[in-house]
Order: C-alpha cells, then structure tokens, then sequence
C-alpha cells in the first residue's frame, strides 16, 4: 500500500516547556507507538537515545578538534607573553563555562533541537532567529566542517609526504570521503554516530594525556624558562584579539544544545555534561599549553604551523610519527560532531517554516534525520571548492559571538517578559550579565582592530534579509512555484524513504 503524503501542517510557535517533574513534554516515540500505546497514533521523531556519556564526548569531541594539535600561536601571537597567554586560555574556559551554563537553562526551559536558534525565534521572533540560522547553517557549520576535514586529509596524508605538503586535490578528495563516510553513518543510526564521537574523543584525549605527561616531566626537570611576562603587549585590541583566539578554540561547548530532544533526561544531563566537559577541556588545554611551553620557546611556538608536531620532535624523537596519526583521530571525531550536531540545526530550522519541508522529515526505519544529514555534507563538500575557506570563516567570526551573545540575551529578557515559565535550572543572573559584557568586548573591539573582516562579517549578516524577505515572508507566492517544490518534496520522500514529523497513517 502506498503511503500517503500529507500537507504539512503549519509551525507553531509554542515552546516545548517542560512540567515541573523535569519530563519534556514532547513524546518521542517509535513508529510503532513503542511508548506502550496501541501502535496506530505512533509519532515518527527523533529519539533520546544518547547518554549523559554520550553528551560528555559530543561537547568535548566537538570543542577539541584540530586547533590545539597543530596551532595554538594565535593567543601568543596578541598576549607577547606565555604567562599571559596561559591566563587568556584560563578565562576562556570560564568564559565558556559560563555560556554553557546560560545555555543549560534556555535547553531544559525550551527543549528544542536548534539551541540558540531555537532561543532566539521563541524571545525575538521568526526574523532575528532566520538572521542567526543563515550564518549557522549557510556559511558557518559547512566552512568548519570542511577545513577540519581537510585537515584530517593533510595529517593522514604527511606520513607518505614527510618532506614537503601532500598534494591538494588528493587532499581534498581524501576529505571528500572523510565526510562521505561519516554521513552514511550519521544517516544509519545515531547510536552509531555517538559511538564514532565516543572512540574518537578518547582517541584524542589519548593523545593530549600524553603530551601532557610528558609535559610534566619536563617541569619535573626544572625546565620553566620560558614562563615569564617578558613581551606582553598592553594594547586593549591585542587582548580583545587573544581572547578572539582563545574563544574560537572552545568552540562548541553549544553543540549538545542542538540535539537536546536525543539526550535521555536533559535536566539532569545537561548541566552535569557542561560541567565535565567544560571542565576536562580546559584542564586539558591549558596543559597542553604548559607541555609546549617546556621545551619550545616563544618564537619557535611563533614560528611553527603544526605546533604539536614540532614538539613531539624535540619530545618523542623516533615515535614523532604518532601525532599526524592522533591530529587526524581528533579530526576525524571533530567532523562526525560538527555532522551530527549541525543538521539537527538544518531539522530544527525546516520545522520552523524557514528552510525546505524535506528537511524536517525522519528516515522511516532509522529515525535520523536523514535529509538534513545530508544537506549538511553536501554544503560543506561544495566549500571544498573553494580556495580560501579559512578567510570566509575569520570574516564571520565576529557575527558568530554576536548572535551568541543575542541568544544568552534571551535568558534574562524572558526572565522579565515571562517570569512564570517552568525552569527546572535557573543560573544566578549574575551569569548572563557577566557574559554579555564580555562578548561585547571581544566583538566591539575587534570592529576598530580588524574593519576588514568585521565588515565582511557585516555583510553576510545582511545577505540574510534579502533571502528571509523572498522565502519566508513572502506569503503569495505563484500557484506554479509552490506547485513545484511540493512535487519536489514528494520525490525526495520516496528516494530518501522519509516522513515528516506527524501521525502515521492507521493500520488497515
């Protein structure tokens, strides 16, 4: 029998509030009503199936991609000093801290997959919330995805080339397969995409345990000369930018936000997965830091591209080799959690009315998010293409902290305009204050250090309106138009095999 499609129905712009027991009251069930109902009104969703391990290794394999491994120079590069530069990575992992934990309370307050952009349609409204996913999905999480997988390709590849560069296009074609591979697992089962973040994340856990350790050693032999604050440069735009650095290094303490409605028990989990989490990494790589710091100086750290490499030559002499090989296991971890957290934010935009109908539909047997999945590898694939990726990403960068700093905004706007409203966790508003101060600090002054990139970054914020103006708000579109992406719709369900998130139809 042949299933019937039916219209989608409108959005609603209803919160997922939670009841005073912590439960969400979105039910997500299997396609056969596994919830213990009668199998026929089963909800075709995405289920929580993930852990609060499975959190922990989803913020930590996000945040720890291949930054630490092969170029921690930048915050050197601002402070001038390795004494100050250990502080900024110090207060960057507060600092994020403190975002996780504002974070904590929008995620059990609103259980949406979407995070911030989630936040911001329920407090600011359809065209704010349309801004922040355009950058996200459009220009942001694609261009991340493909430079961590080019830089997966570039470390597998460096054992075959060890005296120059390996080539470029088999570079690319490698990091071509890298995101294949991880699509087809992220498409087949989350449980299988978790277990890839899991094994991943202690790969590379593994791997900065180690240089730490030896690190140790290092300080255990007295060698201390280089921590001084010899050289620190004073200038308000050269620690602006330091913290620019050192923020972007801890980016994704967010993402487990994106795919909330999978986390079994948010309201306890989530807030027990960013303390660890945020915790462990900024242990980690401040530790790291001190490790490099033993052995190489100030201008060799300046000097160097691959920071970790260098040090595991002076470190680990003949068994050198072995850091290519964990830099492309924390790559290669890094993709699948950039992956398995941005097309949910693809999900939850689509189930909003602000980007294609296909999107917000789950694979009929696997219960992923299968079309978002994969609109998310096809973006980031296309961006291969292009030459100079790094550059578009430190152009938007300025406009990625703002509308963080828009979605920790809501916290305290919703604590005055509905004060009512269940919070199972409540953050001392102290918390949100403190970090709307700093992200104004660390994007305002940016603005007069960097005009250039700040103003591109500008641009890409306003290439949204046009969009949002002809897609979305654009109501009476020709009949022949919406004639077409319905047929368009229709045929992508039966090739991909996905329903949209609504009843099934009755068992005759």
């Amino acid at each position: 029998m042949e299933t019937e499609s039916l219209n989608r129905k409108n959005s609603s712009r209803k919160s997922s509030i939670v009841n005073g027991n912590g439960d969400a009251s979105t039910k997500l069930t299997n396609g056969d009503g596994g919830d213990g109902g009668d199998g026929g009104g089963g909800e075709v969703t995405l289920k929580a199936k993930m852990s609060l391990l499975n959190g922990c290794t989803v913020i930590v394999g996000s945040i720890i991609g291949s930054g630490i491994f092969v170029s921690p120079t930048g915050v050197l590069m601002y402070t001038g000093s390795v004494n100050l530069a250990l502080i900024v990575w110090v207060i960057s992992g507060l600092f994020s801290m403190v975002g996780a934990y504002c974070y904590a309370e929008l995620g059990t307050m609103i259980t949406k997959s979407g995070a911030d952009y989630a936040y911001i349609m329920e407090t600011f409204g359809p065209f704010m919330a349309f801004i922040r996913l355009w950058i996200e999905c459009m220009i942001v999480r694609p261009c991340s995805q493909a430079i961590v997988a080019l830089t997966f390709s570039t470390y597998v590849l460096k054992p075959f080339f060890p005296e120059c560069s390996p080539p470029e296009d088999s570079a690319r074609l490698l990091a071509v397969c890298c995101i294949l591979v991880l699509t087809l697992i992220n498409c087949w089962d989350v449980k299988w995409a978790t277990a890839v973040q899991d094994i991943f994340t202690y790969a590379k856990l593994l791997a900065l345990f180690i240089i730490i350790a030896t690190g140790m050693y290092q300080l255990y032999l007295g060698n201390v000369q280089y921590f001084t604050f010899e050289n620190t440069d004073t200038k308000v735009t050269s620690l602006a930018l330091s913290f620019y650095s050192g923020l972007f290094a801890y980016n994704g303490w967010n993402y487990l936000n994106f795919i909330i409605e999978e986390l079994k028990d948010p309201v306890k989990n989530l807030p027990r997965a960013i303390a660890i989490s945020c915790t462990l990494v900024t242990v980690v790589y401040v530790m790291a830091n001190v490790s490099f710091y033993t052995i190489l100086s100030p201008d060799e750290v300046l000097g160097s591209s691959a920071v970790a490499v260098t040090y595991a030559e002076r470190a680990f002499g003949m068994l050198a080799w072995t850091i290519p090989v964990f830099v492309a296991l924390s790559t290669f971890g890094a993709v699948n959690g950039i992956l398995l957290t941005s097309s949910r934010l693809f999900y939850a935009g689509a189930n909003e009315g602000q980007m294609p109908e296909i999107l917000t539909m789950i694979q009929i047997q696997r219960f992923t998010p299968t079309p978002a999945v994969l609109a998310m590898a096809l973006l980031s694939m296309l961006y291969l293409t292009v030459s100079d990726i790094f550059a578009l990403i430190n152009y938007v960068g300025f406009a990625t902290w703002l509308s963080i700093g828009v979605a920790v905004l809501c916290l305290p706007w919703l604590r005055w305009a509905q004060p009512n409203l269940p919070r199972p966790i409540r953050v001392p508003m102290v918390f949100p204050i403190v970090y709307l101060i700093a992200t104004m600090f660390v994007t305002v002054v940016p603005m007069y250090a960097s005009p250039v990139e700040t103003g591109y970054g500008i641009l890409m914020i306003l290439s949204s309106i046009p969009v949002y103006l002809v897609f979305i708000a654009w109501k009476n579109k020709p009949i022949w138009f919406q004639k077409c992406m319905v047929s368009l719709t229709h045929l992508l369900q039966k090739l991909l095999m996905v329903l949209g998130k609504q009843k099934k139809p009755a068992q005759v």
